[in-house]
């Protein structure tokens, strides 16, 4: 039977299919077609069920490893720590790892009060001057654990799992993305690209492509939770607590950076892109209202190969004027955004075909952003290192709390630098459309 290593490799392999796949469409600066989709679908269920054993897997190694444990081991003091990120001996057996968050946790509390030190804390202490020193309170949270708060945090969140994700490796702060630089295709495709109709021996003229730098730089999300010592006193209560308040904040912040970030030490938003396409509102429009028309005009100005892939992204208060928006037609109305059973039925939140997703981060009704059309696979996401975790008693000791610290480094932005217009029509077209301000 293979190891939880080798389904790693294995789930790594399939990764590198599709984000081969999507290096592609990047190149081609298209969007993948129906049968690059399937593949990657395909793929993407491989790696969910192989994940799902792995899972299984490390779950019975920690059940092994409390089993194992003696029952009133003594706790003593652990003898020189080897240099971090070299594993001596038998360091990573399962028996020396923590069974649960909120069991490393207690523990740190413990050792950071003057408690027992538990020798399985210096197996993953952090480095730095301080953070070394168990009489500072400085521990790192077990790596899996670290890995388990993120990919639950993957999950919560509404937008971040939709953009097209990168990774940064190496000792790279940033990474570069050849982009193909075209505003307009109606002389040229491409920025560049003609293709001419000739006679034969007629001369040819050559053309080449135009690209830009695509460049993103890490920035810094950090989060800081604190817990008091009577909730330290459960590790229960204490890892519940943890996992929420980290999950709920960095969601959010990181949702709400690819939605309004300014790009400034923080990921760039599509509010604030330059390839946003803006539609007018009608004549003599009602302020703060959402009509029919506003839809069907932000519908016709989405890229043809994103509405496959577009949602609509709305602020709650924009619901009353979904729900009693309506078409005319001829000297009546009818609804368009109603379930099919009316009101008494469960909402069908879909308009013209795509979800509706309503997400705080989008501005209140009646200015820019309160509904946005987006294809978010035209965003790019770079992340680096997952997720760094670790604790001190320290800066809050005089009310008797203790500091939980989240770090994760990551930036995005759009693909794209300013809308395209297409080879016929004079109506710009983007991954991003937003209705312009009704206030």
């Amino acid at each position: 039977m293979k190891t939880a290593t080798l389904y790693k490799d294995d789930i790594k392999a399939l990764d590198d299919k599709i984000n081969a796949v999507r290096a592609k469409c990047t190149a081609e600066n298209r969007d993948p077609v129906p049968e690059e989709v399937s593949y990657m679908n395909d793929l993407m269920k491989d790696i969910e069920e192989i994940d799902k054993i792995v899972a299984t897997m490390e779950r019975h190694e920690r059940i092994n490893a409390r089993l194992e444990a003696p029952a009133n081991a003594p706790l003593t003091k652990p003898g020189p720590r080897a240099t971090p990120g070299i594993v001596a001996g038998d360091d990573n057996r399962s028996k020396d790892r923590f069974g649960s968050l909120g069991e490393q946790l207690m523990t740190v509390r413990n050792a950071a009060v003057g408690g027992s030190i538990d020798p399985r804390l210096f197996k993953a202490a952090a480095t730095g001057m301080s953070e070394s020193v168990a009489s500072d309170g400085g521990f790192l949270v077990q790596t899996d654990f670290s890995n388990e708060l993120l990919e639950q945090l993957n999950e919560t969140d509404v937008l971040a799992s939709r953009c097209r994700r990168m990774t940064v490796s190496g000792a790279a702060n940033s990474i570069k993305i050849n982009g193909v630089d075209e505003t307009s295709r109606a002389s040229s495709r491409f920025g560049g690209i003609i293709g001419y109709w000739k006679d034969e021996a007629a001369s040819k003229t050559a053309s080449a492509p135009t690209f830009r730098k695509i460049e993103l730089t890490l920035n810094k999300l950090i989060g800081l939770c604190y817990a008091t010592d009577e909730l330290l006193q459960d590790a229960t209560a204490l890892e519940g607590f943890i996992r929420r308040a980290f999950q709920s904040e960095f969601g959010f912040k990181r949702d709400d950076a690819i939605i309004n970030g300014s790009g400034a030490g923080q990921p760039l938003g599509i509010l604030n892109s330059g390839c946003t396409v803006s539609v007018a509102k009608e004549t003599g429009q009602t302020l703060k209202t959402i009509t029919a028309e506003n839809i069907v005009k932000m519908y016709s100005r989405i890229f043809a190969g994103s509405l496959g892939n577009s949602v609509w992204l709305v602020n709650q208060d924009t619901l009353p004027q979904l729900y009693t928006m309506s078409l005319s037609v001829g000297t009546g109305g009818a609804p368009i955004f109603m379930p099919a059973g009316g009101l008494s039925q469960s909402p069908y939140n879909t308009i013209l075909g795509r979800p509706v997703l309503p997400i705080e981060q989008c501005a209140t009704l009646g200015t820019v952003g309160d509904i946005i059309f987006a294809d978010l696979g035209g965003y790019i996401l770079a992340e680096k290192g997952g997720l760094q975790s670790d604790m001190s008693i320290h800066v809050k000791f005089d009310t008797d709390e203790s500091v939980f610290r989240f770090v994760m480094r990551l930036d995005g932005q759009p693909e794209r630098a300013t809308p395209l217009t297409p080879y016929k029509g004079s109506n710009t077209l983007s991954h991003f459309v937003t209705l312009a301000t009704r206030a």
